[in-house]
């Protein structure tokens, strides 16, 4: 059962966030708890960067908070190492893991968001996209952090500047329970597979791990960059993940606790246990 002063708050959120829409003001909700909790959630997605009142903000934090906890905070005494898990004889078996669920559950040092080029976040209302996940449950904070990150971009580079693929982005991750986000573009792969498309999975990986190490974030959880909306095959895009943070360890093992392969898809999971168990020492 919902939390009397968790409904009270959605009940706010929803009149606030309807009165900052000029199309959807007069939105019609009924009292279901899970159709006012979609609608807000829809209204934030849409919403453009800018400022909202600081006692919005505030109920909106406190909401967010009390979400994640009653989803479950998953820190890395809970998520076992591939060692402990798969009995995995990978060289960096004490420093990997796979986990597959919710990453904006992880109370770890950073989340990575695959973001696309204008690097504001998902604007379809609850689209499945993790993007969309991300935005959502850090608040309308992580939108406008990116905006002034994609303004100042644009003051140096031209109005019409767009999020190169394959860099890494860090912003506060606001109420997400993981402290960072570092978003990256990832590879759009429109039909065959190519060398380019590869490199560019490769520079996304490597350059997340390299911010890692400028920001000395320990620990760090990887989405499946790229194949979801941008099609990249997953097989492909798990050895390339495997093999890249393999190899930059192999530098800076001492700098990371822990780095997470996040994944949803039974697929996936599997996939990634067949790289690890492949990565003999």
């Amino acid at each position: 059962m919902t939390d009397s002063r968790q409904e009270e708050r959605l009940d706010y959120l929803l009149r606030k966030f309807k009165e900052d829409s000029v199309r959807y003001r007069n939105l019609e909700v009924g009292d279901d708890y899970m159709e006012k909790r979609t609608a807000l959630r829809s209204l934030m997605n849409i919403r453009m960067p800018g400022s909202m009142a600081e006692d919005v903000v505030r109920v909106q934090d406190e909401f967010l908070t009390v979400e994640a906890e009653e989803k479950g905070i998953i820190d890395l005494s809970g998520i076992p190492t591939a060692e402990e898990q798969y009995a995995s004889r990978h060289s960096f078996a004490d420093k990997i893991s796979i986990w597959q669920g919710d990453i904006t559950r992880l109370h770890v040092g950073a989340i990575v968001n695959a973001a696309n080029c204008q690097m504001l976040g998902c604007f379809v209302p609850c689209h499945g996209c993790i993007d969309n996940a991300i935005h959502s449950a850090a608040g309308i904070q992580l939108r406008e952090e990116c905006s002034r990150y994609m303004d100042g971009r644009k003051m140096q580079y031209g109005r019409r500047y767009e999020e190169p693929t394959g860099q890494a982005v860090l912003t506060e991750g606001y109420n997400l329970p993981a402290e960072r986000v570092i978003h990256t573009v990832g590879p759009i792969v429109g039909g065959r597979l190519t060398r380019k498309h590869r490199e560019e999975l490769r520079s996304c990986y490597e350059n997340v791990m390299r911010c890692c190490v400028a920001h000395k974030i320990r620990s760090v959880a990887f989405c499946c960059i790229s194949t979801g909306e941008f099609h990249f095959p997953n097989d492909e895009a798990a050895k390339i993940a495997v093999g890249t943070v393999t190899e930059f360890l192999e530098d800076h093992e001492a700098e990371f606790d822990r780095v997470i392969f996040n994944v949803f898809k039974d697929l996936d999971r599997e996939l990634y246990e067949e790289e690890l168990s492949k990565c003999n020492i």
